[in-house]
């Protein structure tokens, strides 16, 4: 399973569900909001898939794309022209920024040291924090815009959904939800559900585990909820120095800081086969 080609004919989808509760506006290591850090760590990534499938033709659609945000309701990530539904090709968000800020970054100077450097950044997503934690509407949502991509997409390699939050859910036990998303598939395999649970406040963090020993209630709630480890980003995650993932391990993290984030979100969208 997982071996489908992914090509403009054939392609595959990349679902974020992002919290954007009220809590999400503490704030981390950074000095900025959970809220903001998730923002620039998604709309960077949404700019990398972006870049990954650009060739001289143009942005090529090898992949669906979408966001829901959750918090005071439960909505498209999206706004302007590509609020209007969840799942959107490639070609579309490369198109329909909410706007492009002016960024700084550091880069080497070829002297040893390193300068700033302005940089063009894409923003598709705002951060918010506000209400609730609605993570089983949330998870609805979700089932409700992938069931009708695998239907239309039944030979693809199957969706990968990628849940970020920072609390337990506020409208009942998500994971029924959840294990029927997971259950969803095309016939190339079913499809990956992602969580990570971000935490400012302090404690060991538990990063792409193969048992749920040592978690608390809810740690151990976030990991049944999780798909075990694709064996294709096995060798990507130990690159990155998660030495003992393997395909025994669960997709999921646990009170992660700002590295962690990064990661998983890197991680998460990594995808062979690409043609």
């Amino acid at each position: 399973m997982y071996t489908a080609e992914i090509s403009r004919t054939s392609p595959s989808a990349f679902l974020f569900i992002i919290d954007q509760s009220g809590s999400m506006d503490e704030r981390m290591e950074t000095e900025q909001t959970k809220a903001q850090f998730v923002a620039d760590v998604l709309n960077k990534t949404l700019y990398q898939l972006v870049i990954r499938c650009t060739r001289a033709d143009g942005v090529r659609n090898y992949f669906d794309v979408g966001v829901i945000a959750y918090g005071d309701s439960v909505r498209s990530g999206f706004a302007g022209a590509l609020g209007g539904k969840i799942l959107h090709p490639l070609s579309d968000i490369e198109a329909s920024p909410l706007r492009i800020e002016e960024r700084v970054k550091r880069v080497p100077d070829g002297a040893g040291g390193l300068v700033d450097q302005p940089t063009k950044f894409p923003v598709w997503f705002d951060p918010t924090s506000s209400g609730g934690t609605p993570m089983t509407a949330a998870m609805r949502t979700a089932a409700e815009a992938i069931v009708e991509w695998c239907d239309a997409h039944p030979s693809s390699y199957p969706p990968t959904i990628i849940h970020v939050t920072d609390g337990a859910s506020t409208d009942g036990d998500p994971s029924a939800v959840a294990d029927a998303l997971k259950q969803m598939s095309t016939s190339d395999g079913e499809c990956l559900l992602f969580n990570l649970h971000i935490s400012t406040a302090g404690g060991q963090p538990v990063v792409f585990p193969s048992s749920d020993s040592g978690l608390d209630e809810y740690g151990r709630l976030l990991f049944r909820m999780s798909s075990a480890f694709p064996g294709h980003l096995v060798q990507v995650a130990r690159d990155k120095g998660y030495d003992s993932v393997s395909s025994e391990s669960r997709f999921f993290g646990y009170k992660a800081g700002y590295e962690a984030i990064v990661d998983f979100f890197d991680i998460g969208t990594r995808a062979s086969n690409l043609r």
